[in-house]
């Protein structure tokens, strides 16, 4: 892991698991095994979307607690 908590997954670790470059991968803990586990890639580009408005930190928290309460 480097400084930028960055993990480099082996040439054969990737070849088993289909992983190319520009895949996104998910990464769990599995606690009761005490594993770090890679989910399969996702192929093609990352999904982002725009917003119509930028809102401030404040506006997201409030957002995350009204979906938190339902």
């Amino acid at each position: 892991m480097n400084s930028n908590y960055q993990v480099t997954i082996p040439k054969e670790v990737r070849l088993k698991a289909g992983i190319e470059r520009g895949d996104s991968v998910l990464v769990e803990y599995d606690e009761q095994g005490g594993m770090v586990m890679l989910k399969p890639p996702v192929k093609g580009k990352r999904k982002t979307w725009t917003l119509g408005a930028k809102l401030t930190v404040g506006q997201i928290e409030e957002g995350i607690e009204r979906g938190s309460s339902m």
